[in-house]
């Protein structure tokens, strides 16, 4: 199927959902989803707090998941759609896992891996070559982990306050 920019910000809205579950967990709100043949196949977000799991980020759960519903650990003609720009990890678990395209919505200038700190789908030595888009609904996936973080340092900022009455 040929991606368009409408097809991108309809799975992209779905990767949102994803990640308004994992804020609502108290989790960094990140979402992933795995689309094959217009459908999705695998769902993720992030959760390595609540699963007390290092690498529990959201690309991995989904394409965990992908790969148990097509019984295939190669995602051949998958499209993973993730609302923030992956990390080193979750960029070598992409290729590794032969996914066809790479989807995401925000950039994450710390530890962004495949356009804010490096390009590493872009090496030459890799032996499989993802086709990368970026930016797609950046606004709200931005919005959301900023919103989130505001949040976060409110909270922690009224636990300091010493209690009234």
């Amino acid at each position: 199927m040929q991606a368009t920019q409408e097809t991108d910000q309809h799975w992209m809205q779905q990767a949102l959902r994803l990640a308004r579950l994992g804020a609502a967990l108290n989790e960094v709100p990140v979402g992933a989803i795995v689309v094959h043949e217009n459908r999705i196949v695998g769902r993720g977000y992030n959760s390595p707090i609540s699963r007390v799991d290092p690498v529990a980020h959201a690309e991995i759960q989904a394409l965990r998941d992908a790969a148990v519903t097509l019984n295939n650990y190669r995602l051949v003609d998958c499209d993973l759609y993730v609302t923030l720009e992956p990390c080193t990890m979750c960029a070598g678990a992409i290729v590794h896992s032969r996914i066809r395209r790479l989807v995401y919505g925000a950039t994450e200038p710390k530890a962004g891996a495949v356009a804010s700190q490096a390009e590493l789908l872009d090496m030459p030595w890799l032996n499989h070559v993802v086709a990368v888009t970026g930016g797609v609904l950046e606004g709200e996936c931005s919005q959301l982990l900023s919103d989130f973080f505001r949040r976060r340092r409110l909270e922690k900022k009224q636990a300091k306050q010493p209690g009234c009455c």
